[in-house]
């Protein structure tokens, strides 16, 4: 999108005396005026402005509704993204209604206050903004992390924890990362090996927690032959695999007491011996290793040595849950929608606004693992063109109700706070380039923060 489509506000109104009047009222913006359909669709081709506002009532059918939805359906089709503010003094409730389910950003009630809903194209626009500004920020934090496994984000936090792999990539430390399950320690795991000077050996992961205890032994430091019953020729072990490169213990919190103490040994001394073995064999493997399990907690019941978790955790790396991430779901989200939408729906090139609202706004208890496989989910029931929330199927957060969403100033008031927060963050906590990201003034920015009561 060009700059000037980018501050570029369709205005599809057939009233000439409307015309002039929002023409007037939106001298922020470069302002294009379209009376029906047709021409509107024109302009929206042409131009590509990034919001529209749309009065249903349009010829031939200036008294009702049905040519306005049709425009705002073929709006939506042909440019996903546009921002559609719909103006209707027909039938308000059911026309609300209406047109959020076919994909409306927003809804306002004739008679038209031009003051009240230049506060909602404003919002459109710096929404916007923000849009692409994480699209920006995803695809710089895409390029700088490449080296970590191609992972996906624009948010703060995750970057910082990206930087602080690539520092410590190059001393041979052990490094231990915590975080949820689903939160990518894998992937991160695997960035930190290639970034290091092992990335030409292998990498080797192992999960803890899906090997039984009895087994567990004999996978990490491998066995001799006859050295137990099916023990037909001698096996080298996960940690031996990994001599020169790096091996990836996920779940070591699920690591039996007795072999923690053998997993210590080979930490302190840099030998293994296989089950049934005699004899010591070095072993040069860095260790990284990961849990979602709280080891403050197995070290005081006694059920984690704490020696281990010092030899372990030289460096401790913390990854944060999803939802501490703004704007990293609906990033992934469009990554995956990419991804699987070619194989299994092809005709699937983007999502609806209240989808995107839902994804945004999900807590993602199972983090990036629960987002793709939603988003995959998605994909193969989506009908159109567009994922709609209901293919999503998505519980409504905790606290909401349905019909709250039908109060307009408590949903416009929600997305303000969000995106004042995610500005903030973005920004670092500076107001000048907070405010320039919201597309308002300082003051404007002071006053909201004061309004919302926000710690800037």
């Amino acid at each position: 999108m060009s700059d000037d489509s980018a501050r570029t506000l369709l205005v599809v109104e057939d009233d000439p005396g409307l015309q002039a009047q929002l023409k007037w009222a939106y001298d922020d913006y470069r302002v294009l005026i379209a009376g029906d359909h047709g021409s509107a669709l024109d302009l929206l081709r042409a131009e590509e402005p990034a919001v529209v506002t749309l009065d249903l009532g349009l010829p031939p059918d200036p008294d009702g509704t049905r040519e306005g939805f049709r425009l705002l359906g073929a709006i939506l089709e042909a440019k996903p993204d546009t921002k559609v503010i719909v103006v209707s003094g027909h039938g308000e409730r059911a026309s609300a209604l209406t047109a959020i389910a076919g994909g409306a950003w927003d809804f306002y009630q004739k008679p038209i206050d031009i003051e009240a809903l230049g506060l909602i194209v404003r919002r459109a626009f710096h929404v916007r903004d923000l849009e692409v500004e994480n699209a920006r920020l995803a695809e710089e934090g895409a390029s700088d992390n490449r080296v970590l496994g191609g992972m996906i984000t624009g948010a703060p936090e995750m970057l910082k924890v990206a930087r602080t792999i690539e520092r410590v990539a190059n001393l041979d430390v052990s490094v231990m990362l915590l975080g949820a399950s689903g939160t990518g320690k894998e992937l991160l795991a695997r960035g930190l090996h290639q970034a290091s000077a092992r990335r030409d050996s292998a990498f080797v992961a192992i999960n803890c927690a899906a090997i039984p205890e009895n087994l567990l032994e004999s996978e990490l430091f491998g066995h001799e032959k006859g050295a137990f019953t099916g023990a037909v020729k001698t096996t080298e072990g996960k940690i031996e695999l990994a001599h020169g490169g790096t091996l990836f213990l996920d779940e070591v919190g699920d690591i039996p007491l007795p072999l923690q103490v053998k997993l210590l040994r080979f930490l302190q001394e840099r030998t293994i011996e296989r089950i049934g073995g005699r004899k010591a064999i070095a072993v040069d493997t860095r260790i990284v290793c990961a849990t979602h399990r709280d080891l403050d907690a197995m070290i005081a019941e006694g059920i984690f040595r704490d020696d281990l978790y010092y030899r372990l955790a030289e460096m401790v790396v913390r990854i944060p849950a999803l939802a501490e991430r703004p704007g990293d779901a609906v990033l992934l989200a469009r990554h995956f929608l990419h991804q699987y939408a070619p194989q299994m729906n092809p005709a699937v090139r983007g999502f609806a606004p209240d989808a995107l609202q839902a994804i945004d706004e999900g807590r993602w208890p199972g983090n990036v693992r629960e987002l793709e496989n939603r988003i995959k989910r998605a994909v193969i029931m989506a009908d159109g063109k567009l994922v709609m929330k209901d293919d999503l199927d998505m519980a409504a957060p905790d606290g909401d109700v349905a019909e709250d969403w039908l109060n307009l100033r408590a949903a416009r008031e929600a997305a303000d706070r969000v995106a004042i927060r995610r500005a903030m963050t973005h920004s670092e906590g500076n107001i000048s380039l907070a405010a320039r990201l919201l597309g308002i003034s300082r003051p404007t920015l002071y006053d909201l923060i004061r309004q919302y009561r926000i710690q800037a």
